[in-house]
């Protein structure tokens, strides 16, 4: 089962090592991940994108939990939230298909944003399922280049989202 991941954590050299080094230790795959700084810049979210069963899913959570620099780790499997990847396509471009790649480009709210002679290079953002049908459209037209992002990912509106968040550091008080 596929599982996109949230783990908040300071903004430290190292940080993606460590957690990339916990995946690929243990034989997971991470099918995506991706990086940034939040509202507070000594702060990271990563969003990862991986698949496994239940029981390698918790095995993930209680490692990444373990990690000195995470803050908290988010399972959006049973948590109502939103997701979005953005691509960047480069399409051929001639006089006979400019009008039919703007027409798709405008139904699927993208972007132009480079001209050249014989290309455009288009943004479009959206979940998975409308990428992989914009990427469809377009593939017969000649795809040049292209990048995606991979997920990020947010809980939806006000709704607390089920959080598995580490203990203060410095343990036990009683010894």
């Amino acid at each position: 089962m596929r599982h996109t991941i949230s783990v908040l954590v300071e903004n430290e050299f190292g940080v993606l090592s460590r957690i990339s080094g916990l995946f690929s230790g243990r034989g997971f795959n991470i099918e995506s991940l991706c990086v940034a700084e939040t509202l507070d810049p000594t702060i990271s979210t990563m969003t990862i994108v991986t698949t496994g069963d239940d029981a390698i899913i918790e095995q993930i959570l209680k490692q990444l939990n373990k990690l000195i620099n995470v803050i908290k780790v988010i399972d959006f499997r049973d948590t109502d939230y939103v997701s979005r990847e953005m691509v960047l396509v480069k399409v051929n471009a001639d006089e006979k298909t400019r009008a039919e790649i703007l027409r798709m480009v405008e139904i699927f709210r993208g972007k132009i944003i480079d001209v050249s002679p014989k290309t455009y290079t288009i943004m479009i953002t959206g979940d998975e399922e409308k990428l992989r049908a914009f990427l469809a459209l377009v593939r017969p037209l000649g795809i040049k280049d292209l990048v995606r992002t991979g997920p990020i990912a947010m809980a939806r509106g006000d709704k607390t989202v089920k959080t598995k968040e580490k203990q203060p550091k410095g343990g036990n008080e009683d010894g």
